[in-house]
């Protein structure tokens, strides 16, 4: 009963915040789908009250048959030996672009997910919301330089984010850990 209060919790903290209103938020002209797909560390993000205290956090995404993604976000809580934790929300596609997704941790509610930048690669992306109340930076490595992360703080501030909420996630991994495994 405990998870599904927490997703409810969270559902309705997303979906309140988007009762007011913000100007648009920019989304990248086109996602490709199955190049999307696959393990993101999560490098930095202004979090939800689920993911406060997160390490070694990583966003799974697989497509499924019926166009929905899977999804799967994992990370330690509280430090890199702290509890596990594991959220399995599904994505919906919005939009003709792809860049627009309903994530629903919760029937029936879906909170905005909007990919705002994705470099040409595919090793780097944001996350964000309309409100910018959340933001999540990621990239195919547990970390990026430091030129890269600067440049995309710059991106966040002239999209109206503030930046001071923005956080690092700590990641470190090694051979026992894995992706597969926070």
């Amino acid at each position: 009963m405990r998870k599904w209060s927490a997703g409810l919790i969270a559902a309705a903290a997303l979906l309140l915040g988007a009762c007011q209103s913000h100007p648009p938020m920019p989304t990248v002209d086109r996602v490709d789908l199955e190049r999307y797909m696959g393990d993101w560390y999560v490098i930095a993000h202004i979090p939800t009250f689920l993911e406060r205290d997160a390490y070694n956090a990583v966003e799974r995404y697989s497509l499924n048959d019926d166009g929905t993604i899977d999804t799967v976000f994992t990370f330690r809580k509280g430090g890199f030996d702290g509890e596990r934790k594991r959220y399995n929300p599904t994505g919906f596609v919005r939009s003709d672009d792809n860049a627009e997704w309903g994530m629903q941790f919760l029937w029936p509610f879906k909170a905005e997910f909007l990919v705002i930048y994705l470099d040409d690669d595919y090793q780097q992306t944001v996350v964000g919301r309309t409100r910018r109340d959340y933001v999540w930076i990621m990239a195919r490595q547990p970390g990026i330089p430091e030129a890269d992360y600067q440049r995309i703080l710059g991106f966040l501030d002239e999209r109206g984010y503030d930046i001071g909420e923005i956080r690092r996630v700590p990641q470190r991994w090694d051979d026992a850990d894995g992706i597969s495994g926070p």
